[in-house]
């Protein structure tokens, strides 16, 4: 079951790279900045990682702002939350503020996904559909505070990603941004009602999950008691329950990343695998440790899914972009015009 996502070391391939990648466990990749040195550099890594696997989904996190792995050579993008800011400084009526953010945020989408898939890559996991409250991790990575601006520029956005072709990726489910713990260092525990949750920081979700607007989902590592006492990534109620029954979710559910603090509480790496599969991840970020990576790989028992592997080969990048053409093209000088 290829059901791994993992990472690799550098910025080419060494044996051990090559031997995780071609592991039958092993279905996706993502790329960090460490991965990173100049576009040609990035072109011939990814070039490297298909010939091991043609068909492994490779990821990235560009979501602009303070995350934006690969920098020189790339589009300096905005954080989202600075998008409603920008169009503020423009205008003082409301629905015209709007409307500005609402342009800005489907030609930022479209730019990202231009520019990433133009290197081969398939998917940056974006938008964050997170509201920018008290969260030390979010922040501005967030649109707003506002559920609902938060939900109509996500869906700009996510329209420009599609307009390229590229399958979006909302986080962090059901929401992040009303927590104040960083999940990658610390056990965050939201004790809101469950009221309160659904109503408030969920509406984004939902509401773009019934517009067809979310391809793939990535659950917080979060728990909110008042709802399950696990983990939302380890929790069937909140991944089959909710999440595929109650709101009709058929795209791709990711783990967040399993080496991060807040998903210790599940045990061992392998442990941690095959929770978060057996709860309804299609795919398991093991990221940042390559033994943890290994254990995964040898030891997590993870059954056959053949639905679960379909709908992560949705996912992959038809484009034949070139990056060496963007600068020639209309749409992108359009949005060069556009960053701020």
């Amino acid at each position: 079951m290829s059901s791994l996502m993992i990472d690799v070391l550098g910025t080419l391939l060494t044996a051990e790279d090559r031997e995780v990648i071609a592991h039958p466990k092993v279905g996706g990749l993502i790329l960090f900045a460490r991965n990173y040195e100049n576009p040609q550099q990035l072109i011939e890594l990814v070039r490297q990682i298909r010939n091991v696997k043609p068909n492994i989904l490779i990821a990235v996190d560009q979501e602009g702002g303070r995350v934006q792995r690969f920098r020189d050579g790339f589009s300096k993008l905005p954080s989202m939350g600075s998008i409603y800011q920008h169009a503020q400084s423009q205008a003082t009526n409301t629905a015209v503020i709007l409307e500005k953010a609402k342009f800005l945020s489907q030609k930022m989408g479209y730019l990202m996904a231009l520019e990433v898939q133009s290197v081969g890559i398939d998917i940056s996991f974006a938008p964050v559909l997170d509201i920018d409250d008290i969260s030390d991790v979010i922040g501005d990575r967030g649109f707003h505070k506002d559920p609902q601006i938060v939900t109509s520029l996500a869906a700009s956005f996510i329209d420009g990603m599609h307009q390229v072709g590229m399958k979006s990726t909302g986080k962090h489910f059901p929401g992040h941004g009303s927590v104040k713990e960083d999940s990658h260092i610390a056990m965050p525990v939201d004790n809101r009602s469950r009221e309160s949750i659904f109503s408030h920081d969920m509406s984004v979700f939902k509401t773009l999950i019934q517009s067809n607007h979310v391809d793939a989902l990535m659950p917080a590592h979060v728990i909110y008691p008042q709802v399950d006492d696990l983990p939302v990534g380890f929790s069937p109620y909140w991944l089959q329950t909710v999440l595929r029954k109650e709101l009709g979710f058929n795209g791709v559910i990711f783990s967040d990343d399993l080496s991060m603090q807040g998903a210790t509480s599940a045990g061992g790496y392998a442990e941690r695998c095959e929770a978060a599969y057996d709860a309804g991840c299609d795919m398991l970020l093991v990221c940042n440790d390559r033994d943890g990576a290994v254990t995964a790989i040898e030891q997590a028992n993870l059954k056959i899914n053949k639905a679960s592997e379909q709908r992560v080969q949705n996912l992959l990048c038809q484009s034949k972009l070139d990056f060496s053409q963007l600068a020639s093209d209309p749409h992108w000088q359009q949005c060069q015009n556009l960053l701020f």
